[in-house]
C-alpha cells in the first residue's frame, strides 16, 4: 500500500451495503427474499490502489433508478456478485496517496462510480474527484453528478437547446427530469413538464415550469397543444424522454418540425418505438443517451460538464430537491419510495453519523 497521509483513524466494521444475489432491493436485509446481506459486516476499510488514489469517507450517496435495476440483474452492466451498489455520492477525504496534488484530507468532494459508494469508504483517483464550492450543501453535491449530468449533456451539450424553444419533459418530478427542468430553464428554454399528482405538479412550478400537465388526470396532447396555442407556438422542440411507452408515443404527436428527442432511459418498463419514417418526414434527431459511456469516450466532455453544474449549483442556478433520506439499513425503504414514484427529486442514503444528524 502506498503511503497516505490521513486525516483520521478509522474503526470497523465499516458500514456497507453488499449485493450477495440479484433480486428485489425494496425487501430488507435479513429477509429470506433480500438480494442484500448485513449491512453491517466485516468488511475491510478499502485501502489506497495506487499513488494517486483518494480514500473518501462518503457522507451522503444518491439512488438512481439504474440501482434499482442493477441490483435485480436488469441492467446493461452487470457485476459479478456479491458488489455493493452506488454511483455518485459525496463526502470528505480521508487519506490520499503520495502521488496526489491537489486534494488534501478533510477536502469536501463529490464522484461517481460504476459501484461501490453503498459504504462508509470509496476509493477513486484524484482525477475522478471534484471540490465542492464552499456554501454548498454536501448531500447536494451527492445528488449532483447522475442526474443533473445527464440533463447537462443531453440538454446542454447535444441538443444544445437555446433560449425560446420549447422543452417537453416527461417524468418531470423524477431525479432526472426535476434536473432537466431546471436546466432548460436556465437555458432560456419553455419548459412543458409531465408528471403525475398535485404535490409535484405544485413543486415544478415553484422550480419553474411554464406549464404542468398531469398524467395521471389531464389529457397530456390536449392540455399541452391549449398551453403552446395560448403562446403563440407551434410545439416542442425538445422532448427529453426518460419515461418510454404510450407517453412517449402520445407526446411525439407535439413535436415541431426538425424537433429533437432525447432516449433518457424507460422508467415504464416499456421501450416504445419511434417509426423512422416518421422521423424522416418529420426532420427529427434523436439522440440516445447514456451518460456513464462519455467516461470512456469522451471524459472531458463529461468533467467539463459536472464543474460548470458545480458552479451553477454554488450560484443559486439550480437547486437540488432532496425529497427522502434513509440510513444504509433503511436502503430498501429507499428504493421502494422510488418504485412507487413517491419521490419528488432525489432520493438519498445519508450515511454513518451523518444519518443521525440527518444532514
Amino acid at each position: 500500500m502506498p503511503n497516505s497521509k490521513s486525516q483520521q483513524e478509522f474503526s470497523p466494521p465499516r458500514e456497507a451495503l453488499v449485493v450477495r444475489r440479484l433480486g428485489d432491493p425494496t425487501v430488507a436485509p435479513g429477509e429470506e427474499t433480500s438480494p442484500f446481506a448485513a449491512v453491517f459486516g466485516d468488511h475491510p476499510v478499502p485501502e489506497l490502489s495506487s499513488p494517486t488514489a483518494v480514500r473518501v469517507r462518503v457522507a451522503a450517496t444518491s439512488l438512481n433508478f439504474a440501482t434499482f435495476l442493477q441490483v435485480q440483474g436488469k441492467y446493461q452492466e452487470r457485476p459479478s456478485l456479491p458488489f455493493v451498489p452506488g454511483s455518485d455520492y459525496a463526502g470528505v477525504v480521508d487519506a490520499v496517496g503520495p502521488g496526489v496534488r491537489g486534494l488534501h484530507p478533510g477536502d469536501r468532494v463529490c464522484s461517481f462510480a460504476g459501484l461501490g459508494s453503498f459504504a462508509d469508504f470509496i476509493v477513486a483517483e484524484e482525477k475522478q474527484l471534484f471540490l465542492v464550492p464552499d456554501g454548498c450543501d454536501l448531500v447536494a453535491a451527492g445528488a449532483l453528478p447522475v442526474a443533473f449530468g445527464t440533463s447537462h449533456l443531453a440538454l446542454v451539450h447535444r441538443a444544445k437547446l437555446k433560449a425560446g424553444q420549447v422543452l417537453l419533459v416527461l417524468g418531470a418530478a423524477g431525479g432526472v427530469g426535476v434536473s432537466a427542468v431546471q436546466i432548460g430553464k436556465v437555458c432560456g428554454a419553455v419548459v412543458i413538464a409531465v408528471a403525475r399528482g398535485i404535490e409535484k405538479l405544485q413543486y415544478l412550478k415553484s422550480i419553474g415550469a411554464d406549464h404542468v400537465i398531469d398524467s395521471s388526470k389531464d389529457n397530456v396532447i390536449g392540455s399541452a397543444k391549449s398551453f403552446l396555442k395560448a403562446r403563440g407556438l407551434t410545439g416542442a422542440d425538445v422532448l427529453y424522454d426518460p419515461v418510454g411507452g404510450k407517453l412517449t408515443q402520445d407526446s411525439l404527436k407535439l413535436l415541431n418540425w426538425a424537433a429533437q428527442i432525447l432516449v433518457i432511459g424507460f422508467a415504464s418498463g416499456d421501450v416504445p418505438i419511434i417509426r423512422a419514417n416518421i422521423a424522416l418526414v418529420k426532420n427529427w434527431t434523436i439522440h440516445g443517451l447514456y451518460w456513464g459511456s462519455y467516461l470512456t469516450h469522451q471524459p472531458r466532455v463529461l468533467i467539463d460538464s459536472l464543474n460548470e453544474l458545480l458552479l451553477w449549483l454554488s450560484k443559486g442556478l439550480i437547486t437540488v430537491q432532496i425529497s427522502d433520506r434513509y440510513r444504509l439499513a433503511e436502503a430498501h425503504l429507499a428504493f421502494a419510495a422510488l418504485r412507487d414514484r413517491k419521490a419528488v427529486g432525489k432520493v438519498m442514503i445519508i450515511m454513518g453519523s451523518s444519518a443521525k444528524s440527518r444532514l
